[in-house]
């Protein structure tokens, strides 16, 4: 687990006031947790490596299927139109897509929550704030690591679909 501040015991703010104090019951409901156990969220929370909650992770899952599909519909599409070996290229954003949501789905770790050093193991839609500095380094850097892999794997698969042999008419 990671020491975020010295200023709040629990380590987080909540992103709609992140200025205010915060009382002890400020986060002591258990509604986040799927078997009401006294866990809070920022025991989960941990800097660089897991930043997101199971309804997080399944909004991940959700946006890695839908590229799935994309990227799928778009290589059959490309192959039925017998479309040039530079069309193919067109695979690579939904392939992005794609990689981008399962990759942060399997690393529990949100790109854009760590790129604004925020995490969120409640409500979807309710994120908190990472109070301290390290700990928002570490998340950027571990955002911009996982941006990085899901670029190079969506470059993997247009490499592969552009390898692939054209169909002749």
């Amino acid at each position: 687990m990671s020491n975020i501040s010295e200023n709040n015991s629990e380590g987080f703010t909540s992103s709609d006031d992140a200025s205010s104090e915060h009382s002890e019951n400020d986060f002591s409901s258990n509604d986040h947790l799927s078997n009401e156990s006294e866990v809070n969220e920022s025991d989960l929370y941990i800097a660089g490596s897991c930043n997101i909650g199971p309804r997080e992770i399944r909004r991940r899952q959700l946006v890695g299927g839908i590229g799935l599909f994309l990227t799928l519909s778009t290589i059959i599409g490309l192959y039925q139109h017998h479309s040039s070996h530079l069309a193919r290229f067109g695979v690579f954003l939904p392939a992005v897509v794609m990689s981008m949501g399962y990759l942060q789905a399997r690393k529990k770790f949100c790109l854009a929550f760590g790129l604004s050093g925020l995490f969120n193991f409640g409500k979807l839609g309710a994120p908190h704030r990472v109070i301290s500095e390290l700990d928002r380094k570490i998340d950027r850097e571990a955002a911009i690591k996982l941006m990085v892999q899901a670029i190079l794997l969506a470059a993997a698969v247009t490499a592969v679909v552009f390898a692939l042999p054209i169909p002749t008419k």
